[in-house]
């Protein structure tokens, strides 16, 4: 799996969130049969991410505790247009990216804080709990939890182009025709942090967050001379790595990770400027009436053994202890390879979009397509 932080951009979104909002939509789906109290104490109506739930983690659940489980999928937007429309009746838990939790509080108040003393909270991460908590707090309240997540940040052929450590390089002229990055947020996002800026620092002031993305627009039309392309299509950039086409991109981790297994010449780097991380969360919907049912599932899914299958069914990596070793034994080194404590707390996590942002970045992009 990779996104930008699971979500769809710019005017799409808004057109998609405001179809979900008018009701049909979400009509078209067979509404379920009602359900007792003590029906529904025995289920787990949960709305998250493809390839989240196996089915072989949902039967051991199901085996363990005796819930039963009902999926819903959904991506970012759709979590939070099911969840107003209701204030989250009709789901117990949610897994929305911890980015899109605040402000959906703030405007909608569709979640409740986590009860930290009902969750096994030394089976987390602590750098990654970390980040959680300074994103998805409000009022000195923490909303949500860290699960699954992953970065973007470079890949590079070491023997060809070992002095590429930061997403600027890849402008240089001395690889000229051989570098590439995809034309998305997080390409803009992560060369405006490479020009010594903060873009979540300033995304509140329109005038200064345009600004920024001027910079940003004329260092990568500048640097199409340099680059091969922009990629579009996650295969043929790895294909163009393998064969020497391309010696250094800007790519997701998992995919800078398949290369590192195949030969000992790929790498994939945590930027100089920090990587661009996204992490998804467990979050309670307001009204929710499950909560036994919930946090069962928080702590199932905190065992190592348990998050080491979710790690092997979405391909990204989890917030647990020690569950990268139990999904893959190359997953420990491939990892230390790319990130030391100091990058990961580095990594620039995206933070809750401000007023203006979506449109300010999809004129950006648009620009550089253009080269204007």
């Amino acid at each position: 799996m990779t996104r930008p932080h699971g979500s769809l951009r710019g005017p799409i979104a808004a057109v998609a969130l405001s179809l979900l909002l008018q009701g049909p939509a979400l009509a078209q789906e067979p509404a379920a049969p009602p359900m007792s109290a003590v029906e529904r104490a025995k289920v787990l109506r949960l709305l998250t991410w493809k390839d989240f739930t196996p089915a072989d983690v949902i039967a051991q659940f199901e085996k363990e505790t005796g819930y039963k489980v009902q999926v819903t999928l959904a991506s970012n937007e759709d979590m939070i247009a099911r969840l107003r429309q209701t204030t989250g009746e009709g789901f117990d838990l949610a897994q929305p990216s911890q980015d899109r939790i605040a402000t959906a509080q703030k405007d909608h108040k569709i979640y409740r804080p986590i009860d930290l003393a009902r969750v096994k909270m030394d089976r987390f991460n602590p750098l990654l709990l970390d980040a959680t908590k300074s994103v998805a707090s409000v009022d000195g309240k923490l909303y949500g939890l860290p699960h699954i997540w992953g970065t973007d940040g470079l890949v590079v052929n070491s023997k060809l182009a070992g002095k590429v450590t930061d997403y600027g390089d890849l402008c240089k002229p001395e690889f000229k025709g051989k570098t590439s990055v995809r034309l998305w947020r997080p390409s803009l996002l992560g060369f405006a942090f490479a020009t010594g800026k903060d873009p979540f620092a300033v995304s509140k002031d329109p005038k200064a967050y345009a600004t920024l993305m001027d910079t940003v627009v004329k260092k990568l039309t500048d640097c199409k001379s340099v680059m091969k392309s922009h990629w579009d299509n996650k295969d043929a950039v790895l294909g163009a790595m393998r064969t020497g086409e391309l010696v250094a991109a800007m790519v997701w981790d998992r995919g800078g990770w398949t290369l590192a297994s195949e030969r000992a010449e790929f790498r994939y780097v945590a930027p100089r400027s920090g990587a661009m991380g996204w992490m998804d969360t467990f979050a309670l919907p307001a009204v929710a009436r499950n909560d036994e049912a919930a946090y069962a599932w928080i702590n199932f899914n905190l065992r190592p053994d348990v998050a080491a299958k979710v790690v092997r069914s979405t391909g990204n990596l989890s917030a647990v202890r020690d569950a990268e070793g139990l999904a893959d034994d190359k997953r420990p080194a491939l990892y230390a390879a790319s990130f030391t404590p100091a990058s990961i707390k580095q990594i620039r996590w995206y933070q809750p979009l401000a007023p203006g942002v979506e449109e300010i970045e999809g004129r950006a992009l648009e620009r550089i397509r253009s080269g204007h």
